[in-house]
């Protein structure tokens, strides 16, 4: 496993005990904008995981990719990750 992979999963790692705490949150009865600020943390925290993985993938992976001449591919998942940035 690389580094990049190490370091994504630290990030994940996290981000479940920031979801585990969004649970004892709820079951304690935690007042409604507390919960609210902290469900914005953890999206804030996969959008990161997410841009890093979308920042690996087209640097190395569609790169490879349109070197090897398979363009029509990389241009595909490009669209197709900008199209799930947008929602």
């Amino acid at each position: 496993m690389n580094n990049n992979n190490q370091k994504l999963i630290k990030r994940l790692k996290i981000i479940e005990g920031q979801v585990r705490g969004l649970q004892e949150m709820i079951e304690k009865g935690t007042y409604c904008i507390d919960i609210i600020t902290q469900t914005s943390a953890v999206k804030q925290a996969l959008s990161g995981v997410e841009d890093a993985l979308m920042e690996s993938h087209l640097g190395t992976c569609l790169v490879h990719q349109i070197q090897k001449g398979q363009t029509k591919k990389a241009t595909e998942e490009i669209l197709k990750v900008y199209g799930l940035k947008r929602k």
